[in-house]
């Protein structure tokens, strides 16, 4: 009975992690008062800024279920970064892009799989579509699954996501991808086997303005959202290779947009957490109480991030790996 009971919690666990059948805490920014109600999860029009040359942002004002929006624009073609919650976003966007770039020829990359990023794609009509093949494998097994619990969150969200269908893919491709838009380059990349915040999180460095642009690989305003399989060893050594692009300008998928010093502040904290848990694994210690001991003592020196409580899921993954 106990061999039974063992395998449901098990598969149970696999199911949370890949689905976001619980709480989906990466989507959501740090509580920001008692009893406020959530911003609705729409793309701001109007919002756009110019980051550098060819790149533009629209912001997400630290808004959950809300992604930063990348444009490039080149002189033969322009390249979107993540389309928002449902097609409703996906205009939106489309609108924003409209105003800084003529380009006939649009390509769109998500960063990852999940509704904010992916589901407005259907909004950029005659655009190609680039992805990883990890990341089409990804919508393919858990899409369904997550776009139903999203849906579920709220009136609005179950609107935005109704009938709405993933993407097909245009091009895949396999490690990178380098987009010639005339004038400017955006180099498409992605680092696995082993998870971070999903299995096909996709990067984009735009090589000439030297913008990057992280997915949830990198987070600013709210712990980065490991899952049960991440590998923190994985994570801190994608960090150090987009460190070693010396970045101007780093745009998270989610939170303020900054420079390099973002990337640093998240590998600072993913070491300390693999340090820790990894030293209180080999005393003996239980992932609960090396979970706690992360929430004690590291993540309140993060506190521009939120709740202490969300650098659970980093404690987690990284003792699972730890040896």
């Amino acid at each position: 009975m106990k061999t039974i009971h063992a395998a449901r919690r098990r598969r149970r666990a696999v199911l949370l992690t890949f689905a976001g059948l619980a709480t989906i805490s990466w989507a959501r920014p740090p509580a920001t008062g008692q009893g406020a109600p959530p911003a609705a999860p729409l793309v701001r029009e109007n919002a756009t800024v110019k980051l550098s040359d060819h790149v533009w942002a629209i912001p997400d004002f630290n808004v959950g279920l809300v992604p930063n929006v990348g444009i490039i624009v080149g002189s033969k073609a322009t390249l979107v970064v993540d389309t928002g919650l449902g097609p409703r976003n996906g205009e939106a966007i489309v609108r924003e892009m409209k105003k800084v770039s003529t380009n006939a020829d649009v390509y769109v990359v998500l960063t990852h799989y999940h509704p904010e990023h992916s589901l407005g794609a259907a909004a950029f009509k005659g655009a190609k579509v680039l992805m990883t093949r990890v990341q089409q494998q990804d919508m393919t097994e858990l899409g369904k699954q997550i776009q139903a619990t999203f849906a579920g969150r709220s009136a609005l969200t179950a609107e935005l996501l109704n009938g709405v269908a993933y993407p097909t893919p245009d091009i895949l491709f396999d490690r990178e991808y380098r987009l010639d838009l005339g004038g400017v380059h955006a180099r498409l990349f992605w680092r696995g086997p082993a998870a971070m915040h999903t299995r096909g999180d996709t990067m984009i460095f735009v090589e000439e303005d030297r913008v990057l642009l992280t997915g949830d690989v990198v987070m600013s305003q709210r712990f980065l959202a490991a899952q049960n399989t991440s590998s923190i060893t994985t994570w801190r050594s994608t960090l150090d290779e987009l460190a070693s692009l010396n970045p101007a300008k780093v745009v998270p998928s989610h939170g303020s947009i900054g420079d390099a010093t973002l990337i640093a502040r998240d590998r600072a904290f993913l070491q300390a957490v693999q340090d820790r848990v990894g030293a209180l694994k080999r005393a003996g210690k239980s992932n609960d109480e090396a979970v706690a001991a992360v929430v004690a003592e590291i993540a309140p020196k993060y506190p521009e991030w939120g709740n202490p409580s969300a650098g659970a899921a980093a404690a987690r993954a990284a003792y699972a790996e730890a040896r």
